[in-house]
């Protein structure tokens, strides 16, 4: 049920799949696999270690990462975009009262997020939520507030690599089951932002509508032709 990418495993079935996976964890920490994500676990052994162990789950996020599945020659099913999955994860939370905490963003935006997830999910067990503008060295009192209230769910919305390091750093002492790391989505579901058209998500363009929409972000594209590129070599090494 995997594709070995580097050191990697990373889950190839699908999302319906992925979710009955998730209930075999004690604990478990999601991981949005796409290139970015993946360079800084190669270059940090915290995350490494943490990405390769036996309580992570990586997910195919984004196109590249299905485009280098093909490159090893054992392609994935489908693309799992991080917010597709916690949308999944949250109905699942309603479905069966389990609780989640939101963590990250600006306050605005985790307190908007926190009501329009209420609109939406009515039976939802919102149990907390922080912005994510904090040392994550010298967060004792919000680690103690989490700890008090017990989610099932974390998670944490602070931008990559500080939200993988938070999870790796704290995983073991939180009570959580399920621990995700989900970027950007908080202000996708406090309307902040928008995603791109399905036909776009479709064809594997939603990375063009979002350089659009946000120019910033086109530094950070370095990361999958580089990526990519390093995958091949690595593939040819092997040979």
């Amino acid at each position: 049920m995997t594709t070995r990418i580097f050191q990697f495993e990373i889950f190839n079935d699908n999302i319906e799949t992925l979710l009955k996976s998730i209930n075999n964890f004690e604990k478990v920490h999601i991981v949005s696999g796409n290139p970015e994500v993946l360079n800084n676990g190669l270059q940090n052994k915290i995350l490494l270690d943490n990405f390769i162990g036996k309580s992570s789950i990586i997910i195919p996020d984004g196109i590249s990462t299905v485009i280098c599945s093909k490159i090893v020659g054992q392609p994935v099913k489908e693309k799992i975009a991080g917010i597709e999955l916690m949308d999944s994860l949250v109905k699942k939370c309603e479905s069966e009262n389990q609780g989640i905490y939101l963590l990250g963003a600006t306050q605005e935006t985790v307190d908007m997020c926190n009501i329009n997830l209420r609109t939406k999910y009515r039976k939802l067990n919102i149990l907390g939520s922080h912005d994510g503008y904090f040392e994550i060295d010298n967060c004792e009192e919000i680690l103690v507030e989490i700890e008090k209230v017990k989610p099932q769910v974390l998670f944490v919305a602070m931008g990559c690599p500080k939200q993988e390091l938070f999870i790796a750093k704290y995983m073991d002492r939180l009570p959580c089951n399920v621990f995700m790391g989900v970027g950007g989505s908080f202000d996708i579901i406090a309307g902040n932002l928008k995603r791109a058209p399905k036909w776009m998500i479709n064809i594997g363009l939603e990375w063009l509508y979002r350089v659009a929409k946000e120019p910033f972000r086109i530094k950070r594209l370095s990361s999958i032709p580089k990526f990519i590129l390093m995958v091949i070599k690595d593939k040819h090494s092997r040979k």
